[in-house]
């Protein structure tokens, strides 16, 4: 791969998935690149650019989806979910009382294990949520993620990371070498393909997003765009969820971190980002999913 070639692929990323790769990451692109382009009968990196420029759509969504980043595990990270289970749904359930419902955004929802486990989060709480309508939904760029996410299919190496012992006895049904998830729980979560760099008011309004572990491979300005977005579609008194890597100091005045609850995030007048000029450099709203939750 000659640089133009890899010039030509990092704006290709950056324009259909927001994915900002630096100059030292030609290593990347072709050990995730060169596989797709022999399994697609081509010579290599060069023809595949070829293709790409020649605006090959069957390539488009490989392309993207070979680079995107699918790391997860149930309970990634697991301080996330204590403050799930301590902080974000008491508060939930006391303001939401009334009409006893609750919408919930994992935004990069990946193979379906973050979404999965705040599920058996909210299923641990028993009577708490009786009655309750809950609605989780789940996005992610690739497809292909997605599928898998809602066959709720995992492997014996996936469910031995990070899902206790008894939630997986509990929640879970062994078939050979794999273990399925319940159907109850499946029922729960709504799979939908999104690129965050797209608009998706069209998902409404929710009370708490998790989004966790995805800004972190954009640039300054798609972040903020992307916060500013977020503000718009979360609820006054709602809860937003970053990753350990992720913060909104410095970007934007839309979120205000809780203190010692790190990764937690309280909007700060999230409907005030609507009147807000777009930022210099942005470009239109655009958005990208890679999963990593």
């Amino acid at each position: 791969m000659n640089p133009t070639e890899y010039e030509y692929l990092r704006k290709f990323l950056k324009d259909s998935s927001g994915l900002d790769l630096s100059a030292d990451k030609q290593y990347l692109i072709e050990s995730r690149l060169l596989p797709l382009a022999r399994k697609a009968g081509l010579s290599g990196i060069g023809e595949l650019v070829q293709k790409l420029q020649a605006g090959s759509s069957a390539l488009v969504g490989s392309v993207v989806e070979a680079m995107t980043t699918n790391e997860t595990f149930f309970f990634r990270d697991k301080v996330p979910f204590d403050h799930f289970r301590d902080t974000i749904m008491p508060e939930v359930i006391k303001a939401r009382a009334g009409k006893r419902s609750v919408r919930i955004w994992c935004a990069a929802g990946s193979t379906g294990q973050e979404p999965y486990s705040l599920a058996m989060c909210l299923k641990e709480m028993g009577a708490a949520l009786t009655g309750w309508r809950i609605e989780i939904i789940a996005t992610d760029l690739s497809q292909e993620v997605l599928e898998k996410a809602k066959s709720g299919i995992y492997s014996q190496f996936e469910v031995q990371r990070g899902l206790p012992i008894q939630m997986l006895m509990k929640y879970f049904k062994q078939n050979g070498e794999t273990w399925q998830i319940n159907p109850e729980l499946r029922a729960m979560i709504q799979h939908r393909q999104l690129n965050l760099l797209h608009d998706f008011a069209q998902l409404g309004t929710f009370d708490v997003i998790f989004c966790r572990n995805v800004l972190i491979y954009f640039d300054q300005d798609t972040k903020i765009n992307i916060f500013n977005r977020l503000a718009r579609q979360i609820e006054p008194d709602g809860f937003l969820v970053l990753g350990a890597a992720e913060t909104v100091v410095g970007l934007t005045d839309t979120f205000r971190p809780l203190p010692e609850k790190r990764g937690l995030y309280k909007p700060n007048d999230p409907r005030a980002a609507a009147a807000r000029p777009a930022v210099a450099g942005a470009g239109p709203p655009r958005v990208a999913v890679m999963a990593g939750r």
